[in-house]
């Protein structure tokens, strides 16, 4: 149900899930605050979808008719952000509850608070009342509110059916929806992996030509989606969606290229292996740097790239500076890379090469560089996925970090040179003043 039918549909505490034990204590206490002051305040969007789901919530978000100013005024550990949403964080230790005004559509008679062009909004300050806001949000199953006066959920938007059928609907019409903030696709996608929820027909149907709309995001927007995408411990399902409706090109548009050309081969398992590796980090709660993801997802172009350098006659490592180089700078024209993961990541293709080169003491002093747990992980994706016959190398790497320090010497000193040896330069030796050598 997408069309305003009036009333909401209000479901008493008896007939639903949500308790308040499974709510953080910060968010309640926010929600008190704002009642207490006399305003309205509600629990919304994925925290409340979440709750229903009997699943725990990342975070807990709250929707109020209070101001941003307002907000920020009952709330002294808080701070406005945001210029395109003007929002409040309220900051408790290391947890932070967002507050959102109450918004509404665009319309003349608040186009000086909103601001929309060619389709896409580009300013969103158009304050409402919460029948608004509930139809301006994306999906309805992220348009449920959970009251904290009554402890009620109400739903304008028939979420709780889509909710119980498995579905995602966007609100209205979907094209429109798109256009006016096209990252919506890629939440849909996204939602979609997280939830297991199929994409309503009316919701997909414009995914198939809209995606240049993306284009027009800026590359540090999509970032901050492309890390929700891909470390949210759905990674693979959300890769997978996103070539099936041909979005993922417009993310990495070099990436996509190599992998229509070689669809079943390996450049299509590495990404998969990478990205299924990635989401059992985030499942066992590891850590999982950005520099990792985009090393995995951009080195078949980065590899294709310095081997065509190799071909003309550099060497593998200045091939793979050279490519790295190249390949990122491309790239972060469509999403950006922050540069202190970009050096990691070309850090990380670099090593692919030293890795090689481990005779002597330089397995020692590339076992203590800060790259290296990256760049043996990055080498035995590689090799497990059938690039370059490089099982041998990544067993010995294997063996080296199980050994203790003196097998490790006899080890490196065992091991071949590999790679390209560094020409010495001989050095000239000194003449007399007879113009006869020194002896």
């Amino acid at each position: 149900m997408t069309d305003k039918p009036g009333a909401p549909d209000v479901i008493p505490r008896s007939e639903h899930c949500i308790s308040r034990n499974h709510i953080s204590e910060a968010a309640l206490k926010v929600l008190y605050r704002l009642k207490s002051a006399g305003f309205e305040a509600f629990l919304v969007g994925g925290g409340v979808r979440d709750l229903l789901l009997g699943r725990e919530p990342k975070d807990f978000d709250i929707a109020t008719d209070a101001h941003p100013e307002e907000v920020h005024e009952l709330f002294r550990n808080s701070r406005l952000i945001g210029r395109r949403f003007k929002l409040v964080h309220v900051r408790f230790g290391r947890e932070i509850i967002e507050v959102a005004t109450f918004r509404s559509g665009h319309d003349a008679e608040n186009s000086d608070t909103g601001h929309v062009e060619d389709g896409m909004i580009l300013r969103d300050n158009v304050y409402g009342n919460l029948e608004d806001d509930a139809w301006r949000r994306d999906f309805t199953v992220n348009s449920l509110y959970y009251d904290i006066r009554d402890f009620s959920v109400v739903d304008y938007t028939g979420g709780l059916a889509d909710l119980k059928a498995g579905v995602l609907r966007i609100i209205g019409d979907a094209e429109q929806r798109y256009q006016e903030d096209p990252v919506r696709m890629l939440r849909a996608v996204r939602f979609a992996a997280k939830l297991g929820f199929r994409i309503h027909p009316h919701s997909e149907a414009p995914l198939a030509h809209l995606g240049e709309r993306l284009e027009a995001i800026p590359a540090a927007r999509l970032f901050d989606e492309m890390l929700k995408l891909f470390l949210s411990g759905y990674a693979v399902e959300t890769f997978e969606l996103l070539r099936h409706y041909d979005l993922f090109r417009y993310l990495f548009p070099a990436t996509d290229a190599c992998l229509a050309r070689e669809e079943h081969g390996f450049p299509h398992t590495l990404v998969a292996k990478g990205l299924e590796n990635t989401d059992q980090r985030v499942d066992a709660g590891k850590p999982v740097t950005p520099a990792y993801l985009f090393a995995v997802l951009l080195w078949e172009p980065v590899r294709e790239r310095a081997e065509a350098l190799q071909a003309e006659g550099m060497s593998e490592i200045q091939a793979l500076q050279l490519a790295g180089d190249e390949i990122i700078a491309a790239q972060i024209a469509r999403v950006s890379l922050p540069k202190r993961f970009s050096l990691q990541t070309r850090e990380i293709w670099v090593m692919q090469a030293r890795l090689k080169r481990r005779n002597g003491k330089r397995a020692e002093r590339l076992f203590a560089h800060t790259r290296f747990r990256a760049a043996y992980d990055f080498l035995l994706l590689r090799a497990e996925t059938g690039e370059d016959e490089l099982q041998p190398l990544a067993q010995w790497w294997t063996e080296y970090q199980d050994v203790n320090a003196e097998n490790r010497t006899d080890m490196a000193q065992q091991a071949p040179a590999g790679g390209a040896q560094k020409r010495r330069r001989r050095r000239r030796r000194r003449k007399s003043p007879a113009g006869q050598p020194e002896s």
